[in-house]
């Protein structure tokens, strides 16, 4: 990884050069915030010594849980268990063609991994838990979205810009895929103007409940963290439309020592709006949230809404906000 002295010498002298060139326009203050958020929710992962290959195999695990996921799921659900969705012709070909662009993804990774003279890992054991259609659908629309925030917070930990611009190309497919899966579940299909970067370990997190057991060389460095549940209101697939102030009940094996809720979302300042935790009475939903928000529970609220690994005790959840 870049030395802190090596980016200090680059950044020097991009600003001597941004000085001689004719006034371009300037990052507006939310393009500004998205930017250091990407930054800053990154420095407890980077602190992890994750270095390019570490995270095309991070990579590579979730394109193997994606492309698994609909294989499976296509394998269980007959065709005409989608179309009673309301899905027609065009559209379930479309959302099949989803899981052969994952198929696509866990090719060109490992390929890229295995340049870099390193073994790809191969696919776990999964269970995802989807008993119909229109649960995969829903399942399948949580599994877009940390698709895309885990393409946003890797970004900033790769050194090598092929590797990047390999990433950003299959980061722009996700969110056609999640595009998609809205237009089809007949929701908003872009209700946040940014996206939500997440670091490595939060992701992780919100795969591991799917993996029951991976061969043996394929797992990561990386270890979730407890799992979090919503208990009140009870939990929904798709979307949820919540008032600002709604109190919201969270369990946890790890929730003793919680005293705040993190809502992670690209609409807080900082990228995560903290509510006061309490065991009995939960947390109120901060205002002004939308889109897909990402729930901890953590031992300490920053006024500088910047959640690290080390205060993190449980999660994330995903909640899809009207």
């Amino acid at each position: 990884m870049p030395s802190i002295m090596k980016t200090a010498g680059v950044v020097a002298g991009l600003a001597a050069v941004a000085c001689a060139l004719p006034a371009q326009p300037k990052m507006t203050t939310r393009q500004n915030h998205i930017y250091s958020l990407a930054k800053r929710q990154n420095a407890a992962a980077a602190a992890l010594g994750l270095q390019d290959v570490d995270i095309l195999q991070f990579a590579l695990t979730l394109e193997w849980l994606e492309s698994t996921f609909y294989q499976q799921g296509f394998a269980q659900f007959s065709d005409d268990q989608f179309t009673a969705l309301g899905l027609n012709a065009v559209q379930l070909a479309d959302l099949k063609s989803i899981g052969s662009s994952e198929e696509a993804h866990v090719g060109l990774l490992q390929s890229a991994i295995a340049q870099a003279g390193v073994q790809p890992v191969q696919p776990c054991q999964y269970n995802f838990g989807f008993t119909d259609a229109a649960g995969m659908v829903a399942t399948a629309a949580i599994l877009e979205s940390v698709g895309i925030s885990a393409y946003l917070g890797a970004a900033p930990l790769v050194s090598d810009g092929a590797i990047l611009s390999t990433a950003a190309s299959i980061l722009t497919i996700e969110a056609r895929h999640q595009s998609f899966i809205r237009v089809a579940s007949g929701v908003a299909v872009s209700p946040s103007p940014f996206d939500t970067p997440l670091g490595p370990k939060a992701v992780f997190s919100l795969a591991a409940p799917f993996i029951t057991s991976c061969p043996a060389g394929s797992n990561l460095i990386l270890t979730a963290f407890p799992t979090l549940t919503m208990t009140n209101p009870a939990p929904v697939a798709g979307v949820m439309a919540l008032a600002e102030g709604s109190m919201l009940n969270f369990e946890s094996d790890a929730a003793s020592g919680a005293t705040f809720c993190g809502f992670t979302n690209s609409a807080a300042p900082g990228g995560t709006a903290f509510s006061p935790f309490d065991a009995a009475q939960g947390c109120a939903l901060p205002p002004n949230l939308a889109g897909t928000v990402y729930v901890t529970l953590t031992s300490a609220g920053p006024d500088t809404g910047v959640l690290t690994d080390d205060i993190t005790l449980a999660g994330p959840l995903v909640m899809n906000l009207s």
